[in-house]
């Protein structure tokens, strides 16, 4: 692919994934404003999906910020922010019982969690690396023909990219667990549209991480064709 092909595939993924944020954290703010009939908060919800599945060793903690909602398998911790944790809302029960999905997935050694955890120590060190070599490397082979720096960027770049891939299936499939126990646990979430209401917004969560996948493939690309029309 050369520069101009490249340089395209970037804009449009750019756009696409503003799109996808926007729609994401539109949808997130319009469950965000539907109680949940059961009135349950998502520290309740998550309480009950880690009791429910006999997950014992797990603790329910509130985060500071928002949309900071993550699973930390180093420490056992069920994060969940501020509005999630405390509020009663649709959007708050299916955010904490996605994230509950993670702590089900380690608990049940799930292999591609096992796989995104074993990477994290390696991706903090590709990730320093992108910041400065990629820059310094397009420098260097403007100026002085000298493609090693660029490479060591590319090939860090390849690892994130690899690694937001592998994440995919991670997510989706903590999704797939959340919506599973909750429909069938009528008493946390009790009609079929409070279902499709946390579906649709687990949905858009996780076309965000599709996007950011993809955003990460096209830079990649973008960076790639330095090296491969070098001698152009």
């Amino acid at each position: 692919m050369d520069y101009s092909g490249a340089w395209l595939l970037t804009i449009i993924v750019g756009v696409i994934s503003f799109i996808v944020q926007m729609r994401f954290r539109s949808k997130f703010k319009t469950y965000s404003e539907i109680d949940l009939l059961s009135g349950l908060s998502g520290a309740e919800v998550a309480e009950r999906m880690l009791r429910d599945h006999g997950i014992t060793n797990v603790r329910v903690v509130a985060a500071e910020g928002s949309l900071t909602d993550h699973y930390n398998p180093a420490d056992r911790t069920v994060n969940l922010s501020e509005s999630v944790y405390y509020e009663r809302t649709v959007a708050a029960a299916a955010v904490a019982a996605h994230e509950c999905g993670h702590a089900v997935q380690h608990a049940r050694s799930y292999a591609w969690l096992s796989l995104r955890s074993a990477l994290v120590p390696v991706i903090n060190i590709a990730s320093t690396l992108i910041q400065w070599a990629l820059f310094i490397g397009i420098m260097l082979m403007v100026f002085a023909r000298n493609p090693v720096v660029l490479f060591i960027g590319v090939i860090a770049l390849a690892a994130v990219t690899i690694f937001s891939f592998i994440t995919l299936p991670v997510e989706f499939d903590a999704s797939r667990r959340a919506l599973e126990w909750l429909n069938n646990n009528y008493s946390i979430m009790q009609t079929q549209q409070e279902h499709d209401q946390a579906q649709d917004a687990l949905w858009w969560a996780a076309m965000t991480y599709v996007v950011a996948a993809l955003g990460s493939l096209a830079t990649l690309l973008y960076y790639a064709s330095f090296l491969l029309n070098r001698r152009n």
